[in-house]
Formats: C-alpha cells, sequence, structure tokens
C-alpha cells in the first residue's frame, strides 16, 4: 500500500544546498502530477550554519503546512550534524530511511548512531566526492538527489 504522504527532511549546512535539493526535488516531483511541497527552515544564519528543508509529496491535496517532525525519509549533507544537533535523528519512522552523506558504510553509521536493532534503512553515498571530482566544490545536493 502506497503511503499518503512521504515526508522528507533535510540537514545541512549553509552553502550546501540542502534548501536548493529540496526545491530541486520538488520541481522533479511536479512532473510526475503529484501534489509537492517544498520549502527550508533557516533563520539570519550565515554560511555553515545548520539549515532544514523540507518535502511532501501525495497523490491528493496536501493540507498541512508545517516543517516535518516524523519523516519518512531523513537526508544528511554533512556527517559534523551528527555531533552538532543532537536531535537530528528524532521523529524518524521506525522503518525510515537515513540517506548519509560519507565514504563510510551503512553498518559503521548504524553502529555509530546506535541503531543496531532498529529496522530503519540507512544508505551511505561520498556525496562530496563526487562533487569534488565533478565540480571542484564541495556541494553534496546533487549526488545526494541522484541517489
Amino acid at each position: 500500500m502506497e503511503k499518503e504522504i512521504l515526508e522528507i527532511r533535510w540537514h545541512g549546512r549553509g552553502g550546501q544546498g540542502a534548501k536548493t535539493a529540496a526545491l530541486l526535488f520538488g520541481e522533479a516531483c511536479l512532473e510526475t502530477g503529484k501534489y509537492i511541497q517544498a520549502f527550508p527552515e533557516y533563520g539570519p544564519e550565515r554560511m555553515g550554519a545548520p539549515v532544514t528543508a523540507y518535502n511532501r509529496l501525495s497523490s491528493s491535496e496536501i493540507k498541512i503546512h508545517s516543517g516535518i517532525k516524523n519523516p519518512d525519509v531523513l537526508v544528511i549533507l554533512d556527517t559534523s550534524l551528527l555531533d552538532a544537533c543532537e536531535d537530528i535523528l528524532a521523529g524518524i519512522k521506525d522503518d525510515g530511511i537515513i540517506l548519509l552523506n560519507t565514504s563510510e558504510s551503512p553498518e559503521k553509521i548504524r553502529e555509530k548512531l546506535n541503531l543496531k536493532e532498529s529496522k530503519i534503512k540507512i544508505y551511505t553515498v561520498d556525496a562530496s566526492k563526487i562533487s569534488l571530482e565533478c565540480l571542484g566544490r564541495d556541494l553534496p545536493n546533487t549526488p545526494m538527489l541522484g541517489a
């Protein structure tokens, strides 16, 4: 059975493209005829400060207009946020997915996050390496979108 609303929460630092990734994902989903929301949440912080962005995707009209507390998918663009933001994993659904920009294996991340017994799926992509090789800059948002 398809979920009524798929909710994605993006975490990154200012300048890494979390906001842009959420907006690009939203634009791509519009092509499928689905209803979509894409919006960031941040204050007057500068480059390097933690940033959160959100997506909601549904086959019917979305009537919720708030941040996402219980995401189906959690995308983390910067592993330093795992230590800097102690509540970064808060609310992820029991059968959720974590997509993390790192060169470490999903098994190592599962251990590090103390999720050994969890049903949460963990996927890792070295998006920073891909970005540096292709663009010469650490912009992990586009490789993470491709993942």
